[in-house]
Parts: C-alpha cells; structure tokens; sequence
C-alpha cells in the first residue's frame, strides 16, 4: 500500500512563491522516481516535472519558475514554484511510480502508478 499526502498550496498573487510538499510512504514504489502534475477544471491532468534519481524534467511552461527536488531519505517530495501565474492554478498532485518494471522520470500520466488527493492552488 503507497500513500501519498500533499500540502502546501493556497492562494497567492500573480508573482507570488509557494511550495508543495508530498508525503510518502509505504511499500513497492520507487522512491527516486516521483513527479508532480496539475489538472485546472475543464483541462486534462498534465505533467509539471519529474524525478528521476538526480535528474530533473520539466514541462516548458514551468521551466526556470517551479524546481522540483526531495529529501535526502526520499520520503518528500517537494516542488517549489515561482513567479507564479494565473495560469498556473490547478489541483496539484503528487505521482510515484511501482518499484517492479515502473518507468522512471517521464511525463505522462501514464508513466505513474500511486497519486495522492491533491492539493489546490490558486493564482489571482
């Protein structure tokens, strides 16, 4: 069983920083292979950046504002964002691939087995 906790949004300006946080734990997930996503109302969920290892990737609209990151033990994952834009507000959500044959560091949905509830942040 893998759960995955988010925390860290809220409501900013236009410009504004804030960082997600996202717990794991659990059995049978990689720990080195996490990303984060977002999904605004009417929209499909999409990628906002990954991990893999010491390797980072991330979507062009975030790049040089959001930088992904987890601790030393690779049980958070974090994702601080920013100059953010109104754009930017979505459900953000927290993605862990399974240990066994999962794929690491990519940024389609498909790629990820566990996702936690998500946590919302609003840009204005």
């Amino acid at each position: 069983h893998v759960q995955l906790v988010e925390s860290g949004g809220g409501s900013v300006q236009t410009g504004g920083s804030l960082r997600l946080s996202c717990a794991a734990s659990g059995h049978f997930y990689a720990k080195g292979c996490m990303g984060w996503f977002r999904q605004a109302p009417g929209k499909e969920r999409e990628a906002v950046a990954a991990i893999d290892g010491d390797n980072t990737k991330y979507a062009d609209s975030v790049k040089g504002r959001f930088t992904i990151s987890k601790d030393a033990d690779e049980n958070t994952l974090y994702l601080q964002m920013n100059s953010l834009r109104p754009e930017d507000t979505a459900m953000y959500y927290c993605a862990a691939v399974r240990f066994f044959g999962g794929i690491c560091g990519g940024l389609r949905v498909i790629d990820y087995d566990y996702w936690g509830q998500g946590t919302q942040v609003t840009v204005s």
